[in-house]
């Protein structure tokens, strides 16, 4: 008969395989109610959008022989059939075709007004909602995202001209994160939080409660459409509020798409459509937006010049304005720098939606050591780029590695810039001017090099797709170089020796860097976003950060002990005070024995509570 296996009788890898096999239900259990379970009444639904026909390829419409807002204003049969002659409207086209998309009414101030009273009324009933709705309507949102992520990216690509390529990184993959961390993170951003107390206030306790401000509003920029409109939207309903958000008029056409898309989504969860309101009409009537004081928060994604406009106007009436404003964003490459591991990632930098990108480097500033090696890679890639229009019939077939431009109306000062650049030292080789081969709105990807920080080129945002080359010596000059701008969004710097890269990294005025990348920290919705200087102030979307800011922060004191001990004032101290003198001694003494420096100033002190008089 065979003795008894025991323990000892195994080997360690026999155990190790014994223990892992019988915690593996727990573990599948664990992962299972961790990150896969969702209960009933969070589970996602499906909704009926609109999709656009336009995003065909063989979609063909009237080509407008100088695309602009105003076009219709040349051509008449660009409005529609029953236009108000008094009205005031705006020309949506496709900047990669010039093709007419549709021409839409610019709101008038009382249509503005009348969308932020419904947004009033609605958010009413979502103020106190559960966070279980709250993850429905999100995570509907999120699959809805996934499951139409090529409908959607062709529509931002027909909007603003962009490359799929280009909208699956800067619309699809960061609106998924920002709903996958708000879903995964928001409640306990907004728990109530509890905060230390001190003697005098033993008998208490405090905490901080974040409330929801009520009707919001989100004033955003061009370049992304798609994650523009609905990550403002994404943090305003998981803080309780509503949301009047009003896009750029240059893709207007997208965002009414995208928010009728959203409202489909509240309609589906049982919730109030009106919750999100889409406001887009010209400058002549956006301060019926800015200047209402029903709104209780303002973020403003666009130009330097129009943002402080918006936070004028907001002041005005008492509404606080978030500004995130123009970037000039640096890669610094540290003499350790690797050119073979990174010049994809340079490329993409650069030429990422057309340069269209607030996070995209701007200025590369390159040690002597590498600067000539750097301008040989880089002038054979940039010269190797193709531009086109991806959802042109065959266009899969072709290389398009750089879409349109949303508008052509910086092209003249643009090009100005490069010509005033040259003519003071700086050299262009390769493109530097628009392509008017095509019948969109294209500028030539651009390399120019040599360029010195007191040519107009390195201290304007340009938002384009132009690559400009500086060249330093030391680290500290590079860091001179790198903060020798107004502006103060993003950074980057690159280097295998850590060390040269946190001294760059720790001397840099800015808003967020990234080491060895760029861009990073928008991927990582758990970050702020925002800049320095001249590319914002002081507050912050995205994070924790982001969501509080959306919160009325209340601070809360409660009896520790409700009813059993509470806050008595000493008679020395009641009103009317019989003796000045004892209620100083008294007052005095309190303030020796709390803070008092030593045990002899505090036993001073409490002889002082005990002998006043």
């Amino acid at each position: 008969m065979p003795s008894r296996v025991t323990l000892l009788d195994l080997t360690d890898s026999q155990l190790l395989r014994s223990a892992l096999l019988g915690s593996l239900p727990l573990a599948l259990w664990w992962a299972y109610s961790r990150w896969l379970y969702v209960p009933r009444q969070e589970r996602a639904v499906t909704f009926a959008w609109s999709r656009p026909a336009e995003i065909q390829d063989d979609w063909h419409a009237h080509k407008l022989a100088h695309p602009s807002l105003n076009a219709h204003e040349r051509d008449r049969q660009l409005l529609p059939e029953k236009a108000d002659p008094t009205g005031s409207y705006i020309t949506c086209y496709a900047p990669a075709s010039a093709m007419h998309l549709g021409t839409i009414p610019s709101l008038q101030p009382d249509e503005i007004r009348s969308r932020i009273s419904r947004a009033v009324t609605a958010q009413q009933g979502w103020r106190a909602s559960s966070w279980a709705r709250r993850r429905r309507v999100l995570r509907s949102l999120l699959e809805w995202t996934v499951d139409e992520a090529e409908t959607l990216a062709k529509i931002a690509s027909r909007d603003s001209g962009k490359t799929l390529v280009d909208a699956a990184f800067g619309e699809i993959l960061t609106t998924c994160e920002k709903l996958r961390w708000t879903l995964n993170n928001a409640e306990s951003v907004l728990a109530p939080e509890a905060r230390s107390t001190n003697l005098l206030l033993a008998h208490k306790k405090s905490k901080v409660v974040y409330e929801p401000l009520g009707v919001v509003a989100a004033i955003v920029s061009w370049n992304y459409p798609f994650h523009n409109m609905i990550s403002p939207i994404i943090a305003s309903l998981a803080a309780g509020n509503a949301i009047v958000v009003k896009p750029s008029e240059m893709v207007a056409w997208s965002s009414h798409i995208y928010a009728d898309a959203v409202r489909a989504c509240l309609a589906a969860c049982g919730e109030d459509p009106d919750l999100v309101q889409i406001v887009v009409t010209l400058p002549d009537s956006v301060e019926a937006l800015t200047g209402d004081a029903r709104l209780k928060h303002i973020t403003f994604i666009g130009s330097e010049e129009v943002g402080k406009k918006v936070a004028i106007k907001g002041a005005e009436v008492g509404t606080p304005v978030l500004l995130e404003l123009g970037g000039k964003d640096p890669a610094i490459l540290c003499p350790s720098a690797d050119l073979d591991a990174f010049a994809d990632t340079w490329m993409r930098a650069v030429f990422q939606s057309g340069g269209q990108n607030c996070i995209g480097v701007e200025r590369f500033l390159v040690h002597t050591g590498l600067y000539e090696r750097f301008v040989e890679t880089m002038s054979a890639r940039v010269a190797g780029l193709r531009q086109g229009d991806v959802l042109a019939p065959g266009a899969s077939e072709r290389q398009i590695d750089v879409g349109a431009m949303v508008t052509d109306r910086l092209f003249d000062r643009l090009e100005g810039l490069i010509r005033d650049a040259v003519r003071n030292g700086a050299r262009l080789l390769v493109g530097g001017e628009r392509d008017g081969s095509m019948a969109g709105l294209y500028f030539k990807p651009t390399l120019l090099i040599d360029v010195t920080p007191g040519m107009a080129i390195a201290q304007e945002e340009i938002f384009a797709p132009v690559m400009t080359v500086m060249k330093y010596d030391s680290l500290d000059h590079a860091i001179q170089l790198a903060n020798g701008t107004r502006y103060g969004l993003g950074a980057s710097v690159f280097g295998k020796n850590q060390d040269e890269c946190r001294y760059v990294m720790d001397r840099l005025d800015c808003g967020m860097v990234c080491s060895n990348d760029f861009g990073v920290f928008y991927l990582n919705q758990a970050l702020p976003f925002g800049g320095a200087k001249s590319s914002g102030n002081a507050g912050r979307f995205a994070g924790p950060e982001g969501l509080r800011s959306l919160c009325n922060v209340k601070a809360v004191t409660e009896d520790r002990f409700h009813g059993w001990i509470q806050t008595s004032i000493p008679p020395l101290l009641a009103y009317p005070i019989k003796s000045g003198r004892g209620a100083w001694t008294f007052v005095s003494g309190l303030i020796s024995f709390v803070y008092g420096k030593d045990v002899r100033q505090r036993g001073r002190g409490i002889l002082g509570l005990l002998g006043a008089k």
